[in-house]
């Protein structure tokens, strides 16, 4: 729900423009999405002079379906004569909605970008310093036990090595999500000619963490090795590296911690309004709970961070604002707090 005011609170910020897109990247199961339906018509009165439509660039087909039963109760036709969205519905409270495999897909347009733990699943590149220079870690069956995988270097310098490792790195070890920098170089280029923002939810970190590289199965940790193609694999997201992927075409904010996004975003005041608004037990103790999974440090708090583009005059030089010539200053990005400008 706080997501959805982000995004409404960015609109408003930008003058309330006439239409706007909001475009999910790997919705999952499309609960966030339906949730950020719920806010929107919650302020429909605010909106009801704006053209909503939401497009989901979703690659399974799986899980398109789920998304769409859950989005619009299964109501969708899908679309075998456009090339581009493969599947378009209605929500259940109105709102037209597109699937697309790709981003390049989506209409151009006003929009807001949401990608929430999307990019720890996209494929890596691992690369260890050695004496003799940067190595890339590489998969090969292991001789001694045939039907078992195991991680060797490179006996020489790579086409990856020598694209993907930035000259002031000073890590020994590096993960690089290329996937990521050029879906990122997309959303840069869409921000910069039609404005919008987008707001990235993930594990990651500003580039400080080396191997990162794990698998979940069932919950628990599971060697990523071991029976390929059972478990799920994800590595945190080099942020630091988004960020030098944008190239200046975007500003950028964060990353920060998940429980100081939230803070700001004013959790704890929706948090009394639900509590006093509900009155059984359970609902009490599962809003308790829920809250303390998405703040508690030691659980989501610390682990997931905020991360956002948005254009560069959303973001105008504080010092402009002593020269009595400027407009009124933009008001502050909701969520971010005090504006660290990168």
């Amino acid at each position: 729900q706080l997501i959805g005011i982000w995004y409404i609170s960015e609109w408003i910020a930008t003058g309330k423009p006439k239409a706007f897109q909001l475009v999910e990247l790997g919705p999952g199961r499309g609960t966030l999405t339906d949730d950020i339906l719920r806010v929107f018509n919650q302020l429909a009165s605010l909106l009801s002079k704006c053209d909503v439509s939401i497009h989901l660039v979703e690659v399974s087909p799986k899980l398109s379906k789920i998304q769409a039963l859950m989005l619009t109760g299964g109501k969708v036709q899908s679309n075998p004569e456009d090339k581009s969205a493969y599947l378009k519905g209605v929500s259940k409270t109105g709102i037209p909605i597109s699937w697309y495999r790709d981003i390049q897909d989506v209409p151009p347009g006003y929009s807001f970008y949401l990608a929430h733990e999307f990019f720890d699943a996209l494929p890596i590149h691992k690369f260890q310093k050695t004496e003799k220079g940067w190595r890339e870690v590489l998969v090969d069956i292991d001789p001694d036990v045939p039907d078992q995988l195991r991680f060797v270097l490179s006996p020489s310098s790579t086409p990856a090595t020598e694209n993907f490792i930035q000259p002031e790195e000073t890590r020994d070890h590096v993960e690089v999500c290329p996937e990521a920098g050029v879906i990122i170089q997309r959303l840069a280029c869409r921000i910069e000619k039609d404005g919008g923002a987008a707001l990235v939810a993930d594990y990651g970190h500003d580039g400080t963490k080396t191997d990162t590289f794990r698998g979940f199965r069932n919950h628990k940790l599971h060697d990523v090795l071991k029976a390929p193609g059972t478990a799920d694999l994800t590595a945190d997201v080099d942020f630091s590296y988004l960020r030098k992927m944008t190239q200046g075409r975007t500003a950028t904010l964060g990353p920060i911690k998940q429980r100081e996004f939230l803070k700001n975003m004013g959790i704890d005041l929706r948090l009394q309004v639900l509590l006093q608004n509900s009155c059984d037990t359970a609902t009490h103790e599962q809003l308790l709970h829920s809250y303390d999974m998405l703040m508690n440090p030691k659980k989501m708090g610390d682990r997931f961070n905020f991360f956002a583009l948005l254009p560069h005059y959303r973001l105008a030089d504080p010092d402009k604002k002593h020269k009595p010539e400027s407009k009124s200053p933009l008001p502050p990005v909701a969520g971010f707090g005090e504006l660290l400008l990168k």
